[in-house]
């Protein structure tokens, strides 16, 4: 059983989830009320007939179009930020300040900036804050991570990151597009998105990166954000990275794969897709398949309820994902400085 700062403890986690949208309908949402000694009783979404659907099929029984009302309500011990991310800094400082511990979303915000804040205030209040990057806890990664420490492919070299997608923009007006490709709201584009993953799992296997260089540009026009992403990037422990990524590429060009090069062997996994754990060493080639869980978020709120609990330690942080966040910035501020 765990006490902050404000002698708070939890034997059993009710959870408030601010932002019922198409993440929390399988991919998250369930977890809080499958995991043990874990609850859902509040959700929050600003169309009251959309609330109210899903309070009634994930059968929770309070639900509210305004979220400082489940913020404040009493019978909430901790809030999940599921909203765009232009909000995530807002409200979650707000859950600290009401006393409350919270879990957001990944990225953790728009930009650092908003990330220090946010770590600002859970210093100040005591409040945990931890972020949804749920990869480093699936078995596959979590593999990949074993065969690193046991020095299956040597000593580490390399990595590199490919990401290759097509526009689901082409032939849309603005109105119709996705907020993620709009930088007010996003940050930036489809990058913040989806290489927060990847970077922050490299975070987790090799340690923070210390020093980065992004070019990012806009190729096709089709909305604001870039939608080209390359750049170089070394983390801490020496292994030096490169990585592309573009949002606007042909079916035929599609790719999706992070590889790590060590001195006696190479991994590969796609980081997105289906697909196997790829390992060539000396002994030879190997796939391995894993399966994840059904709520693809659900070992990590496994580990987040137990560390409210006073059972354990959850390994995605603030702290950790504001690492992310900066690393993200530092890839496309050129292309913003002239925005």
């Amino acid at each position: 059983m765990v006490q902050f700062k404000n002698n708070m403890t939890l034997k059993n986690v009710r959870w408030g989830i601010i932002g019922v949208g198409n993440v929390t309908e399988v991919k998250s949402g369930p977890a809080f009320y499958k995991t043990e000694n874990s609850e859902l009783v509040a959700v929050m979404r600003r169309d009251a007939e959309k609330v109210a659907d899903y309070a009634k099929r994930h059968k929770i029984s309070k639900y509210y179009t305004n979220a400082l009302d489940l913020i404040n309500d009493p019978e909430v011990d901790a809030v999940y930020i599921a909203t765009p991310f232009d909000s995530h800094a807002n409200y979650a400082i707000k859950t600290m300040r009401a006393g409350k511990p919270v879990y957001v979303e990944k990225p953790m915000a728009r930009n650092f900036a908003e990330c220090r804040e946010m770590l600002k205030v859970s210093e100040e209040t005591g409040m945990p804050l931890w972020v949804a990057y749920y990869r480093r806890t699936l078995p596959a990664f979590l593999k990949i991570k074993q065969l690193i420490e046991q020095n299956t492919i040597g000593k580490p070299l390399l990595v590199n990151v490919k990401l290759y997608k097509q526009a689901d923009e082409r032939g849309k007006t603005q109105d119709e597009m996705h907020w993620h490709v709009f930088p007010e709201i996003a940050g930036a584009g489809h990058f913040f998105d989806l290489a927060s993953h990847q970077f922050d799992y490299l975070d987790f296997v090799f340690g923070p990166v210390t020093n980065v260089k992004g070019n990012a540009s806009n190729l096709a026009g089709l909305y604001p954000a870039e939608d080209a992403v390359s750049g170089t990037w070394k983390h801490e422990s020496g292994v030096v990275g490169n990585g592309s990524w573009c949002f606007v590429v042909d079916e035929s060009s599609e790719i999706d794969e992070i590889e790590i090069v060590g001195e006696k062997g190479r991994i590969s996994l796609p980081c997105f897709s289906p697909g196997n754990l790829k390992l060539t060493t000396e002994s030879g080639k190997s796939e391995m398949t894993f399966n994840n869980p059904e709520h693809i978020s659900q070992n990590l709120v496994e580990q987040v309820v137990n560390e409210l609990c006073g059972i354990g330690k959850c390994v995605s942080t603030g702290v950790s994902a504001a690492r992310t966040s900066w690393v993200l910035d530092e890839m496309v501020k050129e292309y913003y400085s002239t925005k």
